[in-house]
């Protein structure tokens, strides 16, 4: 048997007013936060990868020609 249900509807009461809606706005906006820190990591990664290949592809480029 499950839990969550149970919470669910004791704490249904109390997160419909204005600050349990609060509490899970910010909730929410952590988790956003915590998502884009990690997609922002990966992008941080995949630019850096670029700007290294473009900058070894220049070099190749001037020495090869």
């Amino acid at each position: 048997m499950s839990l969550t249900p149970h919470v669910y509807l004791q704490l249904g009461g109390a997160l419909s007013g204005p600050l349990g809606q609060l509490l899970l706005v910010i909730v929410a906006i952590g988790i956003v936060i915590v998502v884009g820190r990690i997609v922002l990591k990966i992008a941080w990664r995949l630019v850096t990868i670029a700007a290294v290949v473009v900058g070894l592809l220049l070099l190749a480029s001037l020495f090869l020609a």
